[in-house]
């Protein structure tokens, strides 16, 4: 039942909000304050942390300039702390200003949206969750398929919504372009699940310049997720970040440390848990490919020594410093690499000098793929 153009799951997003609405602000209109509270523009801001817009409109989204990658908390980043730990690193992400987190139903499968829904319970006025469709899951289990088929989409958006323990999904991706599905059809099915509630934005994941416009075009895109670092830029050439600038559609780079190698952290030592990290998978990480790759860890570290940075603070910062619509979400299960990631806000460098970072990076060649053969076919459509 509708009434007035809202549905009744809207009218109880609306009532809700404005309950929380009276708890936060009791100096501003309680309804204004609800509606920014739904579109994901929260009333309390940490003074600490920087925030940005991502997409244009009414797909707007005000977000933490960093965001948090909730994936290797349970999945395919080998060995992970306690549940108690991991909830204690999603709080400290809270307090720190931190109001975006990323997860999908792939990861696990799905035991990543159960962990996120529970470990953000508490925080429900003061965060924001985006998901992914995409990847075919069936009993608990990946087929290696894709499947957007509207009906699809609606069952996992149901099912999603259920792990989260939310009323309404604030960005909902799609993960991978499905060959069987025309992206005109997903984004229809999007349309209607914004329009009833279930869904706020939507975003896509690894597509070409050419399948964003034709989304965007039938439900107005917020973001686009691929994979973006300075030992990948392949969003810079192949027109999909002008592509963003262009529509006014963010962008969030997803292993902005390209699986933490740029932090320094793994080399060509480094152990793999085969049965919860797809990196030993990969060509580039390989343990030859990484002991050549290592040379751009060294350049970053080199950049950052006399700047008082970090190898990782220097990438992320690089990142920021790309367009004020980029919003990276690094992910981690350490409270110190946290602090670490956040801090790169404190660094305020010239144009000039990360130019020549990137020059001093562009001087060696990258060794190694960065998905084998069947990912790599899951990309770019």
């Amino acid at each position: 039942m509708k009434t007035e153009g809202i549905s009744r799951r809207g009218f109880l997003r609306v009532a809700a909000a404005v309950g929380a609405a009276f708890a936060i602000e009791p100096t501003l209109n309680k309804v204004q304050a609800a509606e920014q509270l739904i579109s994901g523009k929260h009333i309390v801001k940490n003074p600490d942390m920087q925030y940005r817009t991502l997409g244009s409109g009414p797909a707007a989204f005000e977000v933490s300039a960093l965001g948090f990658g909730v994936m290797g908390m349970t999945y395919n980043r080998s060995q992970y702390p306690d549940k108690k730990m991991r909830q204690r690193v999603i709080a400290e992400a809270v307090d720190h200003g931190v109001t975006l987190f990323d997860t999908a139903i792939i990861y696990g499968p799905l035991n990543n949206e159960e962990f996120t829904g529970e470990a953000l319970a508490p925080y429900k006025n003061r965060v924001n969750i985006t998901t992914k469709f995409g990847h075919e899951v069936i009993d608990g289990k990946a087929t290696g398929r894709q499947d957007s088929r509207p009906e699809t989409i609606r069952r996992y958006c149901e099912g999603s919504l259920r792990r989260l323990g939310i009323d309404s999904i604030p960005m909902f991706y799609q993960h991978r372009f499905d060959p069987n599905t025309p992206i005109e059809e997903v984004a229809g099915c999007i349309g209607d699940l914004i329009k009833e509630g279930k869904v706020q934005r939507w975003g896509l994941c690894e597509v070409s310049s050419e399948t964003i416009r034709k989304a965007h075009a039938v439900t107005p895109v917020t973001a686009i997720q691929s994979e973006y670092h300075l030992m990948h830029r392949l969003v810079e050439e192949n027109g999909v970040l002008d592509t963003c600038r262009e529509l006014g559609i963010g962008f969030v780079p997803y292993s902005p440390l390209n699986r933490g190698f740029l932090g320094g952290c793994i080399n060509e030592y480094t152990v793999f848990d085969t049965s919860n990290d797809n990196r030993h998978t990969l060509p580039r990480f390989e343990p030859d490919a990484m002991r050549q790759n290592y040379r751009i860890v060294n350049v970053l570290q080199d950049f950052g020594r006399t700047r008082g940075m970090t190898s990782s603070q220097v990438a992320l910062g690089w990142l920021l410093h790309k367009a004020p619509w980029i919003v990276p979400i690094p992910g981690t299960t350490k409270i110190s690499h946290l602090e670490e990631n956040l801090h790169t806000f404190a660094f305020v460098l010239a144009d000039s000098e990360w130019s020549e970072l990137e020059r001093r990076v562009a001087a060696i060649p990258v060794v190694g793929d960065r998905y084998n053969a069947e990912q790599q076919k899951q990309v770019g459509h």
